[in-house]
């Protein structure tokens, strides 16, 4: 089922499909309610694992969460449901495939029957060769991920099912909110391992802005990000180690008043020791961010009223 937005009616939209179970590749929700102009996205956090894909996995249990942003969905939809945004989180398992790539950013060697050549060594799939392109092919701490080939017919119905549908509804949904709102904001949700400090007494970072070095969205932006986070004295980097990726290359428009960042957050903020399941802290989180997110909204309308522009909200 393809994601739509035209029904007024509509709060929650299950869109595309996930080869080989037929659910849904995503939700969408809370375009139209929303009260905030912006969209929380949690594209890595999808858990529906179909019986095929387990089953070629030479240790799932360690891949699944070496691969996930183990429960950052739920993060997102706490903050969405505290501020009033609207939320899009992925079903389909990275494992399956990356969200956060281009749909050629992909190792052609992992399939059985080949590629056109002239992809086999474009400069589109650099990244791929690293292991973790639009299918990732291994992983640290685990190797090689699959226990055979995948087939070309495979990758395809990925790609139809899964990251074209859900690349469609993000912009259609970030589009409407603008049409709203006269701006929208884009807050990628991902999780990261914790960072280890580089030098003797320094603040672990527990937040990554990225907003690929500016490109992304507008300057003040990811400056009231870090500003947030510093007033807390929390640890907080910009675009270092992350600095995003293919879904703010393609949806950050801030030229035209469509601004995404990408947020990593420490794992260990909330779940447990071994990383697996949610623990206590995870409310605290969920309420931190959604205060940041209120604070980034009000950046994004303050330029507007600045300039004497009509808001949604008024």
């Amino acid at each position: 089922m393809e994601a739509g937005l035209g029904n007024d009616s509509q709060r929650k939209i299950r869109g595309g499909m996930i080869p080989g179970s037929g659910a849904p590749a995503f939700t969408l929700a809370g375009v139209r309610d929303a009260r905030l102009p912006v969209l929380i996205a949690a594209p890595h956090g999808g858990r529906a694992y179909p019986a095929e894909i387990e089953s070629n996995m030479r240790n799932p249990v360690v891949a699944k969460i070496r691969l996930e942003d183990r429960l950052i969905d739920r993060v997102a939809l706490a903050i969405a449901d505290q501020v009033g945004a609207a939320s899009l989180v992925a079903h389909a398992p990275r494992a399956m495939l990356d969200l956060n790539r281009a749909a050629d950013d992909l190792d052609w060697s992992m399939v059985g029957d080949g590629a056109p050549t002239e992809r086999k060594h474009s400069s589109a799939n650099r990244r791929a060769r690293s292991g973790l392109g639009l299918i990732p092919r291994r992983v640290a701490g685990v190797g090689e991920i699959w226990r055979g080939p995948l087939r070309r017919e495979d990758v395809s119905d990925r790609i139809v099912g899964i990251h074209s549908p859900y690349h469609r509804a993000l912009a259609r949904a970030l589009d409407d909110i603008r049409r709203v709102w006269g701006v929208a904001l884009l807050i990628d949700l991902h999780s990261m391992p914790p960072i280890r400090p580089r030098h003797p007494g320094e603040r672990p970072i527990d937040f990554v802005i990225g907003d690929r070095f500016g490109a992304s969205c507008e300057e003040g932006i990811a400056a009231r990000a870090l500003h947030f986070f510093g007033t807390l004295d929390r640890g907080v980097a910009h675009n270092r180690p992350y600095a995003g990726g293919y879904v703010l290359d393609r949806h950050g428009k801030p030229a035209l008043g469509i601004n995404a960042v990408q947020m990593e957050v420490c794992r260990s903020l909330y779940l447990d020791a071994r990383f697996e399941s949610e623990s206590a802290r995870m409310p605290a989180l969920a309420r931190l961010l959604a205060d940041l997110v209120g604070t980034l909204a009000e950046e994004i309308l303050s330029g507007r009223r600045e300039q004497g522009l009509p808001l949604a909200a008024e």
